[in-house]
């Protein structure tokens, strides 16, 4: 993904070599490569949701600012398909609290719960960097022993 193999003229070396650096190469390709995406947009999905309630959050405070009592406002349905909704009570929210469920809170719990979640989440998105940063470690430890091997390392 990240790193790629440099271009080299492989048929001038022995079938078995041949053999083993595509062997190594089908390793990088086939497991880590994907490896590394899967992670990589287990990564990117927790960013979004993070930014989610973290828009939920500033709408939070704008309502606080302004001690809004009622709400006129416009809702994606998806697609940039946007409808328009008027809230009766701001006092209370339902926020997504995972699973599919829907919890209704005050603006003051959903305040708590969204700090919360967001450091949760900021802890998922670090160990889903963590791994991607192994795995491409990886990738380089193994094109770099495949190309020792070879003798092709400039020095």
């Amino acid at each position: 993904m990240d790193v790629k193999l440099p271009q080299v003229d492989f048929s001038k070396y022995p079938p078995e070599i041949q053999s083993a650096v595509q062997k190594y190469s089908d390793f990088i390709n086939d497991k880590l490569e994907p490896d590394l995406k899967k992670v990589l947009e287990l990564r990117d999905t927790i960013y979004t949701r993070m930014s989610e309630y973290l828009k939920l959050k500033t709408h939070i405070d704008t309502i606080r600012t302004h001690e809004l009592e009622e709400l006129e406002t416009k809702i994606d349905l998806g697609s940039d398909f946007f409808v328009k909704a008027f809230v009766p009570d701001t006092s209370y929210i339902y926020v997504n609290v995972g699973f599919g469920f829907h919890l209704q809170m005050t603006l003051k719990e959903a305040d708590m719960f969204i700090d919360e979640k967001v450091k949760h989440m900021e802890k998922l998105a670090d160990k889903h960097t963590e791994e991607a940063n192994e795995i491409r470690a990886k990738i380089k430890m193994v094109y770099g022993a495949l190309m020792e091997s070879l003798n092709l390392i400039d020095k």
